[in-house]
Parts: structure tokens; C-alpha cells; sequence
């Protein structure tokens, strides 16, 4: 080879360009806010079949039909107890409204002391207990609160982790009811 440095400096340059490529292509990919993004939205929603607090069960199946809001919370969670305002205020003004459902789904916690929060909090939606924290884990679930709008055909319509305002619950409605 008469000039093995030129060579190397083409093998280093198109190395330098193939990484300034794979950078370019990856800027804006926020790693972080892509895990707080649930990858359900616009998916069917999971089925699920649990107990519910009554003695009964509450399934997917029951809820067909209506724009129903999904809320991942326990009693020991300081952030789902920053959000229980919002999500009575929001309950209030819309427990009568023939197409919708509330369901909240309690995870990781005993059923007396969900029985005791929702009586001591006036609760009035669907609760219902996953004890081996399988719709926790259909829906991919990454703690709580989390909260899932589904449209009345069951796709997930918007999804958030995290403590919901009135507002956001009501934008999350909006998109459940638009949703098919």
C-alpha cells in the first residue's frame, strides 16, 4: 500500500460521519419521557376480571359501550391522596352521565384498608382489587396513580402517570367519548 494514512483517515472519517448520522437521528428521543408515555394509547384495552369491593367482580366487558377513566391507586400513596380531589370532583359531575364509568383499580394494598379509605373518602366509583397485580401488568403499569381513558369500543384513548387534575380528567373524558 503506497499511502496507508490515507486509508485510516477515510475509515476514521466515515466512522465519525456513521456516528454524526446515528446522533442526528436520535435527537429529540427523550429516553425518560418516552417511559413516562404508555404504549397502549390507540391500542385495544387490556381485558381484565377482578373482585370488586361489593363481593362481585368488574371486567372490561362491563363497561362496553361507555367512555370510561381507569385510576391505578392505592391507599398508601401520597401522590394518589394529592389526586383524590380532583377525581371526586371529577366523579361528581359526571356519575350521572349514561355513557360514562369510573373504575379504580387498587394495587399493593390490603382490602381492609381500601374498605377504610373508601369510606373514610366517600368514594362512590367501581373499586376493584388486583391482587396478584395482573391488570397492573396488562396495562404496563409503572406505579401510581396512573390513569387511562377507554373509549366506549375499549381502545385507550390517553394515558398518564402520575396525579391527574380536574381539568386533565376532563380532557381525558373528552378524548374517550372522540375516540371510534
Amino acid at each position: 500500500m503506497k499511502h496507508p494514512a490515507r486509508i485510516v483517515a477515510l475509515a476514521v472519517a466515515l466512522v465519525v460521519v456513521v456516528l454524526g448520522v446515528v446522533l442526528a437521528l436520535n435527537v429529540g428521543n427523550d429516553p425518560e419521557q418516552d417511559a413516562k408515555q404508555s404504549h397502549l394509547v390507540g391500542q385495544a384495552a387490556p381485558a381484565f376480571d377482578l373482585p370488586n369491593l361489593s363481593g362481585g367482580r368488574v371486567t372490561l366487558a362491563d363497561v362496553a359501550g361507555k367512555a370510561t377513566i381507569v385510576n391505578f391507586w392505592n391507599s398508601w400513596c401520597i401522590p394518589c391522596e394529592q389526586e383524590a380531589p380532583a377525581l371526586q370532583q371529577f366523579y361528581a359531575a359526571h356519575k350521572d352521565d349514561s355513557d360514562f364509568a369510573m373504575i379504580g383499580i387498587v394495587r399493593d394494598d390490603t382490602t381492609g384498608d381500601v374498605r377504610t379509605y373508601v369510606k373514610d373518602n366517600d368514594v362512590g366509583w367501581t373499586i376493584a382489587l388486583d391482587p396478584q397485580n395482573q391488570a397492573a401488568l396488562d396495562f404496563a403499569t409503572r406505579g401510581q396513580p396512573e390513569t387511562y381513558a377507554i373509549s366506549p369500543g375499549g381502545t385507550v384513548a390517553a394515558a398518564k402517570y402520575g396525579p391527574m387534575s380536574s381539568g386533565e380528567l376532563e380532557t381525558f373524558l373528552a378524548a374517550a367519548r372522540a375516540s371510534e
